[in-house]
């Protein structure tokens, strides 16, 4: 089933990437060429086979690793984006860690609170992190952290006197930051991340803390909580000691999938701080018509997708005996 939804996926990508209004040979060649010199851009290219024939050696390309050569950077997408995407796992890594501690932590608090002030900050952090869109809350956090308090660092992965002299060779920034002899490097790296991950951590504590509660709360009325309590279990007990066994699947589920959804989230973080990660290089190929990249880049957010859906199903049949 993931393998067929991977084909599936490219299959769309394709198929969009074809009715794009947007002639490849002619953005190659340029509005002056000659029709011969056209006609052979679009033979180098491909482009005069058929759809189904295209789409079938795109395909085994693909499956072997041979994602095509970006036209914005005249390099191999599969080079791009092993660059890039590093960079955006360790944003959302960081985001779902932050957000996903304080998700559960406060949705806890708020079943063990219920219907008091606890439980009425918890829904409208919930409300706000599902509501409000993480570009206009990274716009807001420049201006008034960056431009106006200075607090925290501005756009990019480092300030001017480190951009040039830390050697990013994982792609994680604040591994290289560590590694690299430069003082003052990783405090400045911490200083450029902590504003982007507190955006997306933001969308995070919203959507678990809002799915934990609600799961929690679908099991404060079941009969084996009503026969703990009548033993003399105490509210904490009953909470942490039964309740909470019986959602932790789902909650593996929610983690999972808002893990998905902050790698995909990222590429509008990453346009807004001008991070280098898989977001602005789909930005820039998105503004540039470069397909290849287009297709690399969704492809590659689609195979996460698929691959955390696949191990959390996994995840959660080991969490849970009665799934087995």
């Amino acid at each position: 089933m993931l393998l067929a939804t991977l084909a599936a996926l490219a299959l769309v990508t394709f198929t969009l990437s074809s009715l794009s209004p947007i002639d490849p040979a002619l953005q190659l060649v340029g509005d002056h060429a000659s029709a011969g010199t056209y006609v052979q851009a679009r033979h180098e290219l491909g482009l005069d086979a058929p759809w189904g024939l295209r789409l079938g050696r795109y395909l085994a390309a693909a499956a072997h690793g041979d994602l095509g050569v970006s036209r914005s950077t005249g390099r191999p997408v599969r080079e791009d984006l092993e660059r890039v995407f590093p960079a955006t796992v360790e944003l959302a890594t960081l985001a779902l860690i932050v957000g996903g501690v304080c998700g559960v932590g406060l949705a806890l608090l708020s079943v063990r609170h219920p219907h008091g002030l606890i439980d009425g900050v918890a829904r409208l952090i919930s409300l706000a992190g599902n509501s409000i869109p993480v570009f206009w809350l990274g716009l807001i956090a420049l201006f008034v952290f960056y431009a106006r308090l200075h607090w925290i660092g501005g756009t990019g992965r480092f300030s001017d006197a480190f951009e040039y002299t830390v050697d990013m060779r994982s792609g994680f920034v604040l591994l290289d930051a560590a590694r690299a002899t430069v003082p003052g490097a990783l405090t400045d790296a911490a200083a450029h991340l902590v504003m982007p991950v507190m955006i997306l951590a933001s969308y995070a504590l919203g959507n678990v803390t809002r799915l934990t509660r609600a799961a929690l709360m679908g099991e404060a009325g079941k009969e084996y909580v009503m026969l703990a309590r009548a033993k003399g279990a105490g509210p904490t007990r009953v909470l942490l000691r039964h309740m909470v066994p019986n959602v932790r699947g789902f909650v593996l589920t929610v983690l999972a999938l808002t893990y998905a959804n902050l790698l995909e989230g990222a590429v509008l973080i990453e346009t807004v701080f001008a991070r280098p990660g898989i977001g602005r290089y789909l930005t820039t190929a998105l503004f540039g018509a470069d397909m290849p990249a287009i297709l690399g880049a969704t492809l590659l957010i689609g195979a996460c997708f698929v691959l955390i859906n696949g191990l959390t199903d996994l995840a959660v049949r080991l969490a849970d005996p009665r799934l087995a």
